[in-house]
């Protein structure tokens, strides 16, 4: 493998963020333009402006390593043009091969197609992935880390905004494997009575009420909510409820094919007959429900427009597992053959990200910033033990290279990456003794 290549993977650098793809294969390519993506549309979030802001100059490393790595000519930031503070802090140091692309306040302008589109005016193929047209996107923590472990320092922290009901809602980077239990006492503790815990943004993020589970590299947001929330009651209805409604309720108005981002960019995503292939049988089944295969699962459809309340963006997730499980997913060809010229008035549809919010019924929220908290040496003693997953990523889990009772410092390799296969290594994130070893490594400081 490439030397550098090399180094990001034993650095476990993985996309922050969403599945978490390993960086080291992203940058094992050529191609014309690298992208960071740090339009952070997903309402009450706050950490990349957080990362831009403080960290630019190591974002620039990563980003112009980056460039090198994949022969790349042009860099570009996305970012919204509502984030002024930031943008000044860009500008004041951003580099002659960088530029920034100022985007407008909508959602989902975060989304990789969509800032792909902005940025090159290119569309990524139906199915294929942005180095097909030229293309590098990751995100700003991403690229941070990316200078950071050619340097040597590899990933034991992540940054992640802790917001709603909770008495200080802030941002700050966190040790892997701490639990979101200590993540939500370090902002004063919740504030509701019944809640639920939404991992990542209102949008695009799952819930859980199991405030053991631990932050991972991935993790970019705790939203603690009440349970009878919009929010929370759209994500906790059961699968089986969300297909019987659907299929009773849905009039077919189309409204959420009509504001649908990918849609109106022409790929062959209809989230209403999505749901009609709730309601049919036979051979036409099929031909309705490969309609939900290039569904990016933004929510858009469920949390903006559809106005009975339906949930059009988890029907197409079931109905594309479906159709995996049954092998007949469209191939990329057939998918691109489906792919339409982009809509006319694809540029007045944009949700704005004002109005999304009040929906979501988040503004009172939105009115405190989670703003960055350096954590000081005492409230980092006060994390204990943590418990780090050797997988936390797309591909095979890192392999334990400690054992029980062995003593490590922050930094050092617990996990190395599977050889020749999809893998990174994994580090400590505190000092101490290691107390288990298993698919997670726990580590408890000593004292």
């Amino acid at each position: 493998m490439d030397p550098f290549l090399q180094q990001i993977q034993d650095g476990g650098v993985i996309g922050a963020g969403g599945a978490g793809f390993p960086t080291y294969v992203k940058l094992d390519c050529q191609v014309e333009w690298v992208l960071a993506n740090g339009a952070e549309c997903e309402p009450l979030l706050y950490k990349d402006q957080v990362l831009m802001q403080r960290w630019a100059k190591e974002l620039f490393g990563g980003m112009l390593l980056a460039m090198h790595q994949v022969g790349a000519s042009r860099g570009v930031i996305g970012i919204k043009k509502k984030n002024a503070d930031t943008i000044a802090v860009l500008q004041a140091s951003l580099p002659d091969t960088i530029e920034l692309l100022l985007m407008e306040d909508v959602y989902p302008a975060g989304d990789e197609v969509e800032l792909v589109y902005e940025a090159t005016g290119k569309r990524i193929p139906s199915g294929g992935l942005p180095k097909d047209i030229g293309v590098m996107v990751n995100n700003i923590e991403s690229f941070i880390n990316v200078f950071r472990a050619a340097q040597g320092m590899p990933v034991t922290d992540t940054m992640v905004t802790v917001h709603g009901e909770v008495r200080q809602p802030y941002t700050a980077w966190l040790p892997v494997g701490m639990s979101y239990q200590q993540a939500i006492d370090l902002a004063g503790g919740i504030t509701c009575g019944e809640f639920v815990v939404v991992e990542g943004g209102p949008m695009m993020g799952s819930v859980t009420e199991d405030l053991s589970q631990p932050v991972t590299k991935v993790s970019s947001g705790l939203l603690v909510l009440p349970r009878e929330s919009r929010i929370a009651r759209i994500k906790t209805r059961s699968e089986q409820d969300l297909r019987r409604i659907g299929k009773a309720a849905c009039d077919q108005c189309s409204m959420c094919s009509s504001m649908c981002p990918r849609g109106l960019l022409g790929y062959p995503i209809k989230p209403h007959l999505a749901m009609r292939a709730l309601q049919v049988s036979g051979t036409n089944n099929l031909s309705y429900a490969l309609a939900a295969q290039a569904c990016s699962g933004c929510n858009l459809c469920t949390m903006w427009s559809c106005p009975e309340g339906l949930d059009p963006s988890r029907v197409c997730g079931t109905t594309k597992r479906e159709l995996r499980d049954n092998n007949q997913l469209m191939s990329p060809q057939q998918l691109q053959a489906k792919t339409t010229d982009v809509h006319p008035l694809r540029e007045y549809r944009g949700v704005p990200t004002k109005r999304l919010t009040r929906r979501l019924e988040l503004a009172e929220y939105a009115l405190t910033k989670a703003a960055f908290v350096e954590l000081d040496k005492a409230l980092e003693a006060d994390v204990c033990q943590v418990s780090i997953p050797l997988s936390q990523h797309i591909g095979k889990p890192a392999m334990a290279a400690v054992k029980v009772g062995d003593s490590v410092a922050k930094g050092q390799l617990i996990g190395r990456a599977v050889p020749q296969a999809l893998s990174v290594s994994v580090h400590a994130s505190i000092s101490g003794k290691v107390i288990s070893v298993s698919d997670v490594i726990v580590i408890e400081r000593e004292k």
